[in-house]
C-alpha cells in the first residue's frame, strides 16, 4: 500500500466515512385546502429581501411569498406566473401581459406600473441586488396599457426570460416600502420570531386556481440536521429541507415518509485573491484541486449520495452538455506538489478554511479538504460560524479558502454568471478574483442565441475555468426533501432548479 493510500483511508476512518409566446395554466389539477403545513428549515432565513440571495432556506420562503413574471412547473419547465402570457418582439424586446386576476396581498391588482417598478429596483444606481449585473441588459421599459409591459434589451438573450423566473426577480408592490414589502405569491407573511419560525397564511386572491392547497405555512429553523430530522421522524413536522444524507436509506424503507431528491447542487472551493500571498497564484489553486480526492468527500460528507465533480460545474440536464478530460483536476497528488514547488512553496504555507457549523455537510467537507491540504503542507484551520456570519464573513472577504456550496438557478450554463462573473461580487464568489476573459466568455454566452455558437463559447470557458481557477469544484450532492406520507403536490425540481423548489409550494396539500 502506497503513502498515498494509506492517508485517503486514514480521512475516511478518521471522519467516520460510512423562445416564441409561452401561455400555459397554472393549478390543472384541484385540491382540497385544509391545514397548516409545518416545515422544517435547516437556518432561519439572514433575511427576506425579495431581491437577495441568501441560501436555499430564505430563497423557500421567499417563493411562497413573491412571485415574479415567470416561474416553474412541478416538472421544472419554464412557464408564465404573474404574467400571462411572454412575447418576443424581434430579438431584443419582449412584451408581457399580466394575469387580469393577479392582486397584491394588499388588494391591489398587480400593474405594469409595478413591474417597471420591481425591476428598477434591481437595475437602480447603488442597488445590492443580486441579479443587477444579470438585469443590466435592460435598455427600457414601457407601459403599454395598465396589464401590458413591453421591456427592451441592449443584446439579444438567451435566457432572459428565465431570469425573470429567479426567486431575486419578484414583482413587488410599488407601495412597498423597505420595512413593508408587498408580494403577490400564494401566502402572505403573518409574523416571525428571529432565529425560530417564519409563519405565512394561504392568500385569497391568489391567481392560481384552487391553490394554495393549504391554509398556511409554518416554517420552523433547526439547529442542526439531526434536530431536523428528529422533528419530521417525530411528526413535529410535515416536511424538512436537506434531509440528512444519512438518513436516505431508512426514509426510503418507510412506510410512513417519503423522499424526493435530485442531483444538482455543488461542492466547490473559493479563495480570497486580494489578499496577498500564496493564493494569489493560478498555480496554487490548482495544486489544491489535484490534492483532494473527490469520492472521499462524496462518501465522508454525503455517505455516498453524490459524485465527483472534476470541471466546470455545468447542470445535469443542462441545454448545453460540455465536456473536456484535459481541463480536469482528477486527484494526483505529484502534480499537485509539483506545482506548489513550481510556485515557490514547495513546503507549503498556513492558512484558514472557512466554512459553517450549521451545515454538516459544509463542515465534514471541510474537514475532509484540510486532511487532504495537509498531505501537501497546507495547513489549514477550520473557521466554522454559523450560516449567516458565514455569508457576512465570504462578502467581506475574511477568508483565505472558504467551502461552498450552492446551485444555479436554471439548467444552463449561463446560470454560473452570478458565481463566476466579476460585475457583480457576492459570497458566491473568490473574493478579489476578476478575469477578463472569463467576463468576456460568459457575456458572449448570454447574448449568442444559435445553439451551437453558445456551446462553443463554453467550451471555451470550461478550459478558462480550468486554467484560471476562479473556484475549484469538488462534487455533485444528492439532495432531498424529506416528508410525511400525507404530503402531496410538493417535490424537488430537477437539476440546478432545486432551489427553486418553493415554486411548487402552492401545489402542496395534507391528507
Amino acid at each position: 500500500m502506497t503513502h498515498t493510500e494509506f492517508s485517503r483511508r486514514a480521512v475516511l476512518v478518521g471522519l467516520g466515512a460510512g423562445l416564441g409566446a409561452l401561455a400555459l395554466p397554472r393549478g390543472l389539477r384541484a385540491q382540497a385546502t385544509g391545514g397548516t403545513l409545518r416545515f422544517g428549515l435547516s437556518t432561519f432565513p439572514p433575511s427576506l429581501n425579495p431581491f437577495d440571495n441568501t441560501g436555499g432556506a430564505a430563497n423557500t420562503v421567499k417563493l411562497a411569498i413573491f412571485r415574479g413574471l415567470m416561474g416553474y412547473d412541478g416538472q421544472g419547465n419554464l412557464i408564465p406566473e404573474v404574467a400571462e402570457s411572454a412575447e418576443w418582439e424581434g430579438e431584443t424586446a419582449i412584451v408581457f401581459k399580466l394575469r387580469p386576476n393577479a392582486k397584491f396581498h394588499n388588494g391591489d391588482p398587480v400593474m405594469a406600473a409595478d413591474v417597471i417598478h420591481s425591476l428598477t429596483e434591481i437595475t437602480k444606481e447603488g442597488s445590492s441586488a443580486f441579479l443587477k449585473a444579470d438585469l443590466a441588459m435592460i435598455e427600457g421599459m414601457e407601459a403599454l396599457d395598465d396589464k401590458t409591459v413591453r421591456i427592451t434589451l441592449s443584446t439579444p438573450s438567451a435566457v432572459f426570460l428565465t431570469l425573470m423566473a429567479s426567486y431575486c426577480a419578484p414583482i413587488i408592490s410599488a407601495r412597498s416600502t423597505p420595512e413593508a414589502v408587498i408580494g403577490c405569491g400564494p401566502f402572505q407573511l403573518v409574523s416571525q420570531e428571529k432565529g425560530v419560525f417564519v409563519e405565512v397564511a394561504k392568500f385569497d386572491g391568489f391567481y392560481g386556481a384552487d391553490q394554495p392547497g393549504v391554509n398556511g405555512i409554518r416554517f420552523v429553523s433547526y439547529a442542526d440536521d439531526n434536530l431536523r430530522y428528529s422533528a419530521l421522524e417525530a411528526g413535529d413536522v410535515d416536511v424538512i429541507e436537506y434531509l440528512p444524507w444519512t438518513q436516505f436509506e431508512t426514509v426510503e424503507a418507510s412506510d410512513d415518509l417519503n423522499i424526493s431528491t435530485t442531483s444538482g447542487p455543488f461542492m466547490f472551493l473559493l479563495f480570497n485573491v486580494a489578499k496577498e500571498g500564496p493564493l494569489q497564484d493560478p498555480r496554487v489553486r490548482q495544486a489544491i484541486g489535484y490534492a483532494i480526492e473527490r469520492q472521499d468527500v462524496v462518501d465522508a460528507a454525503f455517505a455516498g449520495r453524490g459524485a465527483p465533480l472534476y470541471g466546470l460545474p455545468n447542470p445535469q440536464g443542462s441545454t448545453i452538455p460540455l465536456s473536456d478530460p484535459n481541463a480536469e483536476y482528477r486527484y494526483d497528488m505529484e502534480k499537485a506538489q509539483a506545482l506548489l514547488a513550481e510556485a515557490g512553496y514547495p513546503d507549503g504555507f498556513e492558512c484558514r478554511l472557512l466554512a459553517t457549523a450549521t451545515y454538516g455537510m459544509h463542515q465534514d467537507t471541510a474537514s475532509v479538504v484540510q486532511a487532504y491540504l495537509a498531505m501537501i503542507g497546507i495547513n489549514v484551520t477550520l473557521d466554522l460560524p454559523d450560516w449567516g456570519s458565514r455569508v457576512t464573513m465570504g462578502t467581506n472577504g475574511q477568508y483565505d479558502i472558504a467551502v461552498h456550496g450552492a446551485s444555479g438557478t436554471f439548467n444552463d450554463p449561463d446560470a454560473l454568471f452570478s458565481m463566476l462573473s466579476s460585475a457583480n461580487p457576492s459570497y458566491l464568489q473568490s473574493y478579489g478574483f476578476k478575469s477578463d476573459r472569463i467576463d468576456g466568455l460568459l457575456t458572449q454566452g448570454r447574448v449568442e442565441t444559435d445553439p451551437e455558437k453558445r456551446k462553443a463559447i463554453y467550451q471555451q470557458l470550461y478550459t478558462a475555468y480550468y486554467e484560471e481557477a476562479p473556484q475549484i469544484p469538488l462534487n455533485w450532492r444528492t439532495q432531498a426533501f424529506g416528508m410525511s406520507a400525507n404530503v402531496s403536490g410538493f417535490q424537488t425540481l430537477p437539476g440546478f432548479l432545486n432551489g427553486s423548489s418553493g415554486f411548487v409550494l402552492d401545489e402542496a396539500k395534507l391528507g
